[in-house]
């Protein structure tokens, strides 16, 4: 025994250095820097913070490792302090600056300052997907959804338990959630007199007679939604360096459905929602940035190849080839003025008035259109113009209502390049591969042309159909639409500017899995140790 003691008082001594140590790192800089991640977190959440979020786990570990010190260790502990650079070592006058600006970049750096980043599903082969849809997580604790990533609405719905309507099963092989917001701890319904119940311009609003903030919307397809809002948390992936990955919630105010009708019913291309891009104030990209979360910029960059993916962040992705249309004002959807098409260089004999607000809809850039759309006045002389440049190698054939060509000597190559003006000098060159379709090959190939007709509006919709293969800015700030081609298999280099700072961040696109699993691995960590020292003392003393 008394062999045991001496040994025992050293373990002890040795363990509350590491436990002082420990306490004073988490309790400044775990609890401290990690709740700053959640800057309305104690005004918005009714009840009491999940056990099982990051920071639920990590002020217990924090408030037990700093109480076990106190006890064992007492209040006088005292910590050994080392000079970082030992006094025998000589730095020069540059190697200190860099040192100090190092420094400084950790203090001036915010704590969630970073990209917002979304993985992208799907394809734009409408025989195949047909749209792109990525995931959010939704409640405490976090539940995951399959939305829809449309720039042609405003807000964020997904279906709840108690919808409508709403498919049960999907054939994009995922699997349905439903929303219930009796089994998130921390929704809250979103009453009538709430000012964000007529905060959007693009939604209906109503109120329901219970009070309820509700919505309603129609779609250019003519199916059409209904609900009421909900005010929660979402969780996302804030990438803050190239190497640096945190899990990252807000509170986030969203619509719950209870009735879909339409193509929205249809199990073909069910999703559990839409994940609405658009301008208005209840939008993804206008919530997170009100907050100082994200910048008012998002990209995307949509794989066109069948198996699709691609990347979205929240903040620009750096293209040096990248060119810049400006957005028509006071629109609800991204409208840009197009001007002009050209099929082989040869510019179409089509009114410029077809394309703008001032004689119809305009033309807006829009991921929730799967294929592109033209009016009648543009869509005959493109058709027409296409059907001149192949006429040697193959002759028109109608096939399931699209205008197609089946060619019999050669191949896509053969097709002209298209060409699409807008204001501002920036052009959208389309090669084949970006405007077609290949249905069939048996001997010949049927090459179908993706641009539709629109019959019935004078509107322009450039859907998936162009804007894949491609990496495309919103930028709310400047008020315009960039673009630049680009393989969206590879890395891509985003920048993230708020408060007059910007940051670039590499690689996003490949940062929800190892980011967010290293993240929470580190804080259970921290729980297995303390619960490993802990056992040691129950054991010791």
């Amino acid at each position: 025994m008394q062999i045991f003691i001496p040994y025992l008082i050293r373990l002890m001594t040795k363990m509350c250095k590491t436990l002082l140590l420990s306490s004073e790192y988490y309790q400044n800089v775990s609890v401290g820097g990690f709740l700053s991640l959640f800057p309305q977190e104690e005004k918005v959440r009714t009840r009491e913070m999940a056990v099982d979020s990051p920071a639920g786990v990590i002020i217990i570990a924090t408030v037990l490792l700093h109480a076990v010190t106190t006890l064992v260790c007492g209040s006088d502990a005292v910590l050994k302090l080392e000079r970082l650079i030992p006094p025998n070592h000589e730095l020069g006058l540059t190697e200190l600056r860099a040192f100090d600006s190092a420094r400084h970049g950790r203090l001036l750096q915010s704590p969630v300052g970073g990209v917002v980043n979304f993985p992208v599903d799907g394809a734009s082969d409408p025989f195949l997907v047909g749209l792109y849809y990525t995931k959010v997580k939704l409640g405490t604790p976090p539940r995951e959804f399959n939305v829809q990533i449309d720039t042609g609405s405003d807000v964020l719905w997904v279906s709840c338990t108690s919808c409508n309507g709403c498919p049960k099963t999907s054939e994009l092989q995922i699997q349905l959630s439903f929303f219930d917001p009796g089994v998130s701890s921390s929704a809250s319904l979103v009453s009538c007199s709430d000012r964000r119940c007529y905060s959007n311009f693009q939604t209906e609003s109503g109120c329901s007679p219970n009070n309820l903030c509700s919505y309603s919307f129609k779609y250019g397809d003519g199916s059409g939604t209904s609900g009421f809002y909900i005010s929660d948390f979402m969780s996302f992936d804030t990438v803050i360096t190239s190497t640096l990955a945190i899990n990252s919630s807000a509170p986030f105010v969203f619509g719950c459905s209870n009735l879909q009708t339409g193509d929205l019913q249809r199990p073909r291309r069910a999703v559990d929602g839409i994940f609405g891009l658009g301008q208005g104030s209840l939008s993804v990209i206008s919530q997170l940035a009100v907050q100082g979360l994200a910048p008012r910029v998002f990209s995307h960059c949509l794989k066109g190849d069948k198996s699709g993916g691609g990347i979205m962040v929240l903040g620009q992705i750096k293209r040096p080839d990248t060119v810049y249309t400006p957005l028509v004002p006071s629109q609800p959807h991204y409208n840009v003025n197009l001007q002009s098409i050209a099929v082989n260089g040869q510019i179409l004999p089509i009114d410029p008035s077809v394309f703008t607000i001032a004689t119809g809809d305009g033309t807006i850039i829009d991921t929730g259109t799967t294929l592109a759309y033209l009016p009648d006045e543009a869509y005959s002389p493109f058709i027409q113009a296409i059907a001149n440049a192949v006429s040697q190698y193959g002759r028109p054939i109608t096939y399931e209502s699209y205008q197609c060509f089946e060619i019999t000597a050669g191949d896509v190559d053969v097709f002209p390049e298209v060409s699409l003006s807008f204001a501002g000098g920036a052009s959208m060159v389309l090669r084949p591969h970006a405007y077609l379709q290949i249905f069939s090959s048996s001997g010949s190939s049927i090459w179908c042309i993706g641009f539709q007709r629109m019959s019935h509006r004078r509107i322009t919709i450039l859907g998936d159909l162009v804007l894949k293969d491609k990496v495309v800015v919103y930028d709310l700030v400047r008020q315009r639409i960039g673009w630049a081609e680009y393989d969206c298999s590879l890395e891509v280099n985003v920048s993230a500017s708020r408060g007059g700072r910007s940051k670039d961040v590499i690689n996003t696109g490949q940062w929800r899995e190892s980011g967010s699993e290293s993240f929470n691995r580190s804080y259970y960590y921290l729980l297995q140790q303390l619960v490993f020292l802990l056992h040691l003392f129950a054991r010791f003393l």
